[in-house]
């Protein structure tokens, strides 16, 4: 954006309502690409401005006529340029995301939370759960947004954090942190079950890379902002999967549950797995591709 252009805009916007406005008017011209927690060009203009004003989670209406100072209105075009120029997710910019309700901290190193296993969460896994689980690991967990959200959950239970990413890691640490749930969710760094030795679980829920390479290929710009080694998993989407299903069995208790998100790659997954009765979930709020098995289920496949 020129510098008379900035000038000229500072002058003339003056409110919170102006600037999402503006805002979600720049973002439909520039056709960006809406998935990461927002679906419109409104949502994703307010996620960016209260957030560079500092009023996240803020909803009192009579906020959208506060005027902004010239460094709010200079942040808040900055965020507009980064979010068009680079096309990276909101949350990038933000370093903010909201699952179950909850807050977390994201950026680059893990995917944005937006699996419909909140769903599933917020219901405690009713009706396949029959009781509370005493251990709980969130595989593949990236910013920890499931896990955590489990222990909220399930507030007796012991979870386990588990990703094969160090830096992921790190991140999830730190939200663990935020959450002050140290007592009872631990990270592991771990590929598979390879760090996990000995442990065995009552439920299991993974939101694990499952992209296969056509769609990997052709996903918007905004979706190559994230780590790639969180999306793709080989032709068919299933290289993780099939290690997933192979191993579950020897990782949960009895009467034990997985729940596993593979998106596009559902049909896939059946057509190589007809021995296995997946249950498919279906979600109120939109959101497709997870299945439940029981480890009975699994074992005897």
């Amino acid at each position: 954006m020129q510098h008379y252009q900035r000038a000229q805009l500072c002058a003339e916007l003056t409110s919170i309502r102006d600037f999402i406005r503006f805002g979600a008017s720049r973002f439909n011209q520039a056709q960006l690409y809406f998935g990461h927690g927002t679906d419109n060009a409104w949502d994703e203009a307010v996620q960016l401005v209260l957030s560079a004003v500092h009023l996240t989670g803020f909803t009192h209406p009579g906020v959208l006529d506060a005027r902004l100072t010239q460094p709010e209105k200079e942040r808040v075009l900055d965020s507009f340029d980064q979010r068009i120029e680079q096309r990276i997710p909101a949350a990038y910019i933000t370093r903010h995301a909201r699952f179950c309700d909850l807050d977390f901290y994201v950026d680059e190193r893990v995917l944005v939370p937006r699996s419909p296993i909140a769903e599933l969460i917020e219901q405690g896994f009713a009706p396949w759960l029959s009781e509370e689980p005493e251990y709980v690991l969130d595989l593949c967990t990236g910013s920890g947004c499931i896990g955590i959200a489990c222990a909220y959950r399930f507030p007796e239970a012991q979870v386990a954090l588990s990703d094969i990413s160090a830096d992921a890691l790190e991140v999830a640490r730190r939200n663990i942190a935020d959450h002050d749930l140290g007592e009872r969710v631990m990270a592991y760094e771990s590929d598979l079950f390879a760090g996990l030795a000995g442990q065995c679980f009552d439920l299991i829920v993974s939101n694990p890379p499952y992209v296969d390479a056509e769609d990997l290929a052709q996903m918007p710009a905004e979706y190559r902002a994230e780590p790639e080694i969180g999306l793709g998993s080989g032709a068919d989407g299933l290289a993780f999967t099939r290690q997933l299903l192979a191993e579950a069995a020897n990782h949960l208790n009895d009467g034990g549950l997985l729940v596993v998100e593979v998106g596009n790659s559902a049909g896939a997954l059946v057509e190589s797995y007809p021995q296995l009765p997946f249950t498919w979930v279906e979600f109120a709020r939109g959101g497709h591709g997870v299945f439940i098995l029981t480890r009975e289920q699994l074992a005897g496949a």
